[in-house]
């Protein structure tokens, strides 16, 4: 039942950010004078429509993402009358284009010759066209706040020892640990449930002071005071010098550009202190947040064809999938499904995960539609940037008359982006469906 509920969050949730993203583009284009013939949630056989004084607004069945359709998307060929097509005799791209631009000009009506997008200033193009990606951040925003300032951040507070390492390596279940390979802070007699008073004879607050001391002092002997059963303990902990994570000034991981964290030297006990608490903070708190999830959801974006092959070796081979790799809408779902049904988690951190998919998918959506190729709105908006530059050249040049940047030349990068997609996309769903990335 639970799992249920979280597969219902996402799929509502992505349903929104999809009808948001198209009303990021819809509302602009109207507010302009183009005139929308459709507003569409999803791909395929339409289930729900309703029509609206010009548009038809409706639900499809394949909910993998929507559409907006504007009349005069594509302008006229050089030299042709405008709301015109010539017939062309060869070449099958530019017989592609003119049957394009003729379907973009079948749903102009009597007085629509001033409605079309192409006539639009460049500023209003994209803004059209920056509108549903803008969105998709505007969303991603709002939940960030969301989870900064109603649900709470995770925070480690207090110094209570919550776990400990007994083995540096990795050992199966009721094998012995190698020699040498005890976990210090076991070894050394702490216990869970123990206080930690100071390290190194520097007094210890929160997790953080503490990790920093030991990282300071690798295989050295230094003195750990505890509080136990309310009476301080001194004990002894040589810190082992290993491969850690990098942290930076407030104690979060480092990652490098392409989301991997950052290793670096440093001493380990084999502990954790503090427990995890959800600290509301000033809704301010959230916008480094977005600034940093930005950059590691670009990160991921452009490294997406490197890693499709990963995908690919674990959904026809044995390998594992990379929980950092990329994801279909399938295995999102999935996740949230999981966090849901989770046991180890409690409610405050369910809905904090639940909302952080949430934000990541449309950070991801922002960032992935921006990519400068048509079909996608980023080149749609390379397009009306390179009318802007093609114009004053054409008057330099003694060239009156409108001037226009033809994209319909850019339809077969278009249609061979589209076959990529679709092949990504399927590959992702059937990864996501035979050997799946699980909340863990």
């Amino acid at each position: 039942m639970l799992f249920l509920a979280g597969v219902l969050f996402m799929v509502v949730g992505v349903a929104l950010s999809i009808a948001l993203h198209e009303c990021g583009h819809m509302l602009p284009a109207k507010k302009f004078g183009v005139r929308v013939p459709q507003y569409m949630i999803g791909f395929g056989p339409t289930i729900w429509s309703r029509h609206g004084k010009e548009t038809e607004y409706g639900i499809k069945g394949i909910p993998l993402g929507g559409y907006v359709r504007m009349i005069g998307m594509y302008p006229p060929k050089a030299g042709d009358p405008e709301g015109t097509v010539r017939a062309s005799s060869t070449g099958r791209f530019t017989q592609l284009a003119d049957e394009v631009r003729e379907q973009s000009y079948e749903e102009m009506r009597p007085g629509d010759e001033n409605r079309v997008f192409y006539k639009l200033k460049t500023w209003q193009k994209v803004t059209v066209m920056f509108g549903g990606p803008f969105m998709n951040l505007v969303i991603a925003a709002v939940v960030l706040v969301v989870m900064v300032s109603g649900v709470g951040m995770p925070k480690l507070a207090g110094t209570k020892v919550t776990s400990l390492t007994t083995c540096l390596t990795k050992v199966a279940d009721g094998a012995e640990c190698p020699a040498g390979q005890e976990a210090p802070a076991a070894s050394s007699g702490i216990k869970l449930g123990d206080e930690i008073v100071s390290i190194a004879g520097q007094k210890v607050s929160s997790n953080r002071d503490a990790t920093r001391v030991i990282r300071e002092n690798g295989d050295k002997p230094i003195p750990f005071v505890v509080e136990r059963d309310g009476k301080n303990v001194t004990l002894t902990v040589t810190p082992k010098t290993t491969k850690v994570v990098k942290l930076d000034g407030k104690g979060d991981p480092v990652t490098d550009a392409t989301g991997k964290d950052v290793m670096v030297d440093a001493g380990f006990v084999g502990l954790s202190i503090g427990q995890v608490t959800l600290q509301r903070d000033n809704p301010a708190a959230a916008v480094p947040m977005l600034g940093e999830s930005l950059k590691q959801t670009a990160g991921v974006v452009l490294n997406i064809p490197s890693k499709m092959q990963g995908v690919a070796k674990a959904a026809f081979g044995d390998e594992a999938r990379d929980p950092n790799g990329p994801i279909s809408v399938v295995g999102v779902t999935r996740i949230a499904g999981d966090v849901a049904e989770s046991k180890q988690v409690e409610l405050g951190q369910k809905v904090l995960l639940l909302l952080n998919l949430l934000a990541s998918l449309n950070l991801a959506l922002f960032v992935f539609n921006l990519i400068p190729l048509m079909p996608l709105d980023g080149g749609h908006i390379a397009g009306a940037l390179w009318e802007a530059i093609k114009r004053p050249i054409a008057r330099a040049r003694g060239i009156t008359g409108p001037v226009y940047a033809d994209v319909t030349k850019a339809l077969p990068i278009a249609y061979a982006v589209s076959i990529l997609l679709i092949g990504m996309s399927v590959l992702l769903i059937y990864a996501d469906v035979v050997k799946p990335i699980t909340f863990n």
